[in-house]
């Protein structure tokens, strides 16, 4: 069965492109990063390639790659585009498929929309990533409340980084979602430690 994931985090740079890595590759999905804010020439969408050993994946060009890494509003006007929700369409494919978003919910695309209202046009189910450090409660809890009051059907959280017992089963108690699993720092960034973390996820 195909499956179709959305990867948001609960802020930026928190591990959204290693964690899409590692599901790409353990669900041999294909892969689509939607936007791309700056680093064309080192972007999540060759991240993401460079760390998948199966055959199966293919990696769906951008709708928008934008020049500047700023929020994609801000680097869209620079380029002299406008981001608009009407152009884009989930790649067509017969696999499953994970879509990174960039930054956490509330970025916005244009003055009027955010990352929000693209997960509620693609209409996919959510995976939030989270990480442990002074203010994550506060942020996670925000993003899984703000999912749920727009009704947006969320798969589960996974927490990527150094453990903190204490603060993830508050989040898995006062939320009820699921816990997909924890990904550990990584020794190395390769596709061997990407399999190995893949094998500790419950998808």
């Amino acid at each position: 069965m195909a499956n179709k994931y959305f990867i948001t985090g609960i802020g930026t740079g928190i591990g959204k492109t290693v964690v899409s890595a590692i599901l790409t590759e353990k669900l041999k999905a294909d892969y689509w990063k939607p936007i791309q804010s700056g680093d064309l020439e080192q972007s999540d969408s060759l991240t993401v390639e460079s760390l998948i050993s199966n055959q199966k994946t293919k990696i769906h060009p951008e709708t928008y790659r934008l020049n500047h890494p700023l929020s994609p509003h801000l680097s869209a006007k620079l380029d002299g585009v406008e981001i608009e929700l009407n152009q884009f369409h989930l790649p067509k494919t017969d696999n499953s498929l994970i879509v990174e978003g960039a930054g956490g919910l509330l970025v916005p695309l244009n003055d009027k929309e955010l990352i929000l209202d693209l997960i509620k046009h693609l209409n996919l189910e959510v995976i939030v990533v989270s990480q442990n450090y002074l203010g994550s409660i506060n942020h996670t809890l925000l993003t899984i409340n703000t999912l749920q009051q727009h009704n947006i059907a969320i798969k589960g959280i996974i927490f990527n980084g150094e453990a903190n017992s204490e603060s993830e089963s508050y989040i898995l108690n006062y939320t009820q979602i699921n816990h997909l699993g924890n990904i550990q720092a990584l020794k190395s960034l390769d596709k061997i430690n990407i399999i190995e973390a893949g094998k500790s996820l419950n998808l």
